[in-house]
């Protein structure tokens, strides 16, 4: 009996912990509005740290690792994918977290999930299905579907309110109802853009003295240091403030940084994969709606409540790039085949 009070106790002393350690702004574990599905309460770990551990063992979760960021199919083992996007966005916003006090578990769980609903080839792959779907596409409202309703074979992982709440409103326009979702969503933005400079410089698009000068002189003219000036800025403009923001200053840099990328960068690397993602897309998103049948059996169920458009939708979002061309030669290129007769 006194065994299994110790354990009992492990999720009390780390809300306990909580309430002694963290900010009053932060999100402690104990007042999570709770899930959709009532469940018993974990005796090892706190309601936000399940969630995490329920979207690193999804099957959405693994196959970021073969889903474009910006790049498709790049020659070279270190350009950064879907997968090690979210494990960047992670860790930045658990660095934000914790320097401001919030809850890193929180955080951490939202961070992991904001990406789920990615389309395979990058924003091009969102800009495609957008355009074919009557109801539009975006990857934040695909990923909150995707942990509501189509994990775990449209079960769902049951998430807390909190996190969903992060992962719906993790865009820049969103508006998190958490700081911890607030710090995800500039965790977000401060990731990608540095991320994807190393990767363009890797390929051979831009050189570091590319760069705009006048953001560089705010930011750091290296990764590293660029990153530690941004959660430094934030640190110093929302330490016990109730909110989690940059100065007008490190803001206004980091949106030159952004625009740079858009102009340089984003389009030159959409225009080497639009052509192809938008006839594979449009071919399958065609093929599929006029024969619902050869949907596999998970998402036919997804039509009791969706209609065919919005589950065509959730299938082509949630391939791999390498799958969604599998798919596609296998509908649409014939196989080779023997004519017979004696060689």
């Amino acid at each position: 009996m006194q065994d299994a009070t110790k354990i009992l106790s492990v999720r009390e002393r780390v809300c306990a912990r909580e309430n002694d350690f963290l900010s009053p702004y932060a999100m402690k574990s104990a007042d999570t509005k709770g899930r959709v599905r009532e469940e018993k309460s974990c005796d090892f770990r706190t309601d936000f740290q399940r969630d995490r551990d329920r979207i690193i063992y999804s099957n959405s979760f693994k196959r970021l690792k073969n889903k474009t960021q910006v790049f498709f199919s790049p020659l070279g083992d270190h350009y950064i994918t879907r997968l090690t996007h979210t494990l960047d966005v992670s860790q930045i916003a658990r660095s934000i977290a914790r320097t401001l006090d919030l809850n890193e578990d929180l955080a951490e769980a939202i961070a992991l999930g904001h990406d789920l609903g990615h389309t395979p080839f990058g924003h091009v792959g969102e800009r495609v299905l957008a355009s074919l779907s009557e109801h539009g596409f975006y990857h934040n409202e695909q990923s909150l579907r995707v942990v509501d309703y189509i994990e775990k074979d449209g079960r769902g992982l049951n998430l807390t309110y909190e996190v969903r709440d992060g992962i719906l409103q993790h865009k820049s326009s969103g508006s998190p109802a958490t700081l911890e979702g607030q710090a995800v969503s500039l965790a977000d933005r401060i990731a990608y853009i540095n991320h994807d400079i190393e990767d363009a410089i890797r390929a051979g698009i831009l050189k570091e003295t590319d760069l705009p000068q006048s953001a560089v002189a705010v930011l750091g003219s290296e990764t590293k240091t660029r990153i530690n000036t941004a959660i430094a800025d934030i640190y110093q403009t929302s330490y016990q403030k109730g909110v989690v923001r940059m100065s007008d200053r490190v803001m206004n840099a980091t949106n030159e940084l952004r625009e740079f990328m858009f102009e340089r960068v984003y389009e030159l690397a959409n225009k080497s994969i639009q052509e192809r993602s938008k006839r594979m897309l449009t071919q399958m998103f065609e093929y599929f709606t006029a024969n619902i049948d050869k949907l596999p059996k998970m998402y036919l169920r997804l039509l009791e409540k969706d209609g065919k458009e919005r589950v065509v939708c959730d299938y082509l979002s949630g391939m791999t790039d390498r799958y969604a061309i599998g798919v596609f030669e296998n509908l649409f290129i014939p196989s080779t085949f023997s004519l017979g007769g004696n060689s």
